[in-house]
């Protein structure tokens, strides 16, 4: 059996679907005796150009070992989807097995956005502190000072 490489472009307005597609391409994969060496989900990018006035695609990459007729068949497949905007398999000598330099982006920027998200948690528990700290202070201090009431002489 060969190995190859899938990656294919899915319509942003069918982003949620992506996971049941790529494993209905891996039962058709597994189906045939072939084998899953990598899987991944790159989500929502920016294209280079647009494709039918499109400007992002939900991103998917596969990279399997397989007869050639399982190729035709997800070929085919693409082809009468709508939703697959774009498609491209690519013939290797080996599995790839290592994460892609482009899954590795997409790892940071979650990471990134999560340690963004703590900061922001962070910084505003310190400011709810912060203001219930000067609310106790102002409870416990009398607004005014209560001077002893003059009589009139």
């Amino acid at each position: 059996m060969r190995h190859y490489e899938i990656v294919f472009l899915v319509h942003p307005d069918q982003s949620e679907q992506v996971p049941a597609m790529v494993e209905k391409y891996q039962g058709m994969v597994t189906e045939a005796g072939g084998q899953i060496h990598r899987s991944e989900d790159w989500g929502r990018r920016q294209l280079a150009h647009p494709i039918n006035k499109i400007h992002k695609a939900h991103y998917a990459l596969l990279n399997i070992e397989c007869p050639f007729e399982v190729i035709t068949e997800i070929k085919t497949a693409f082809k009468f989807n709508d939703a697959v905007l774009r498609h491209m398999v690519l013939s290797r000598d080996e599995a790839v097995t290592e994460a892609s330099p482009m899954a590795v982006a997409v790892a940071e920027e979650k990471a990134k956005e999560k340690e963004a998200q703590q900061r922001r948690e962070a910084k505003a528990a310190a400011e709810a502190a912060q203001r219930a700290e000067a609310e106790k202070a102002a409870a416990e201090k009398p607004a005014v000072e209560e001077a002893p009431a003059e009589e009139p002489a």
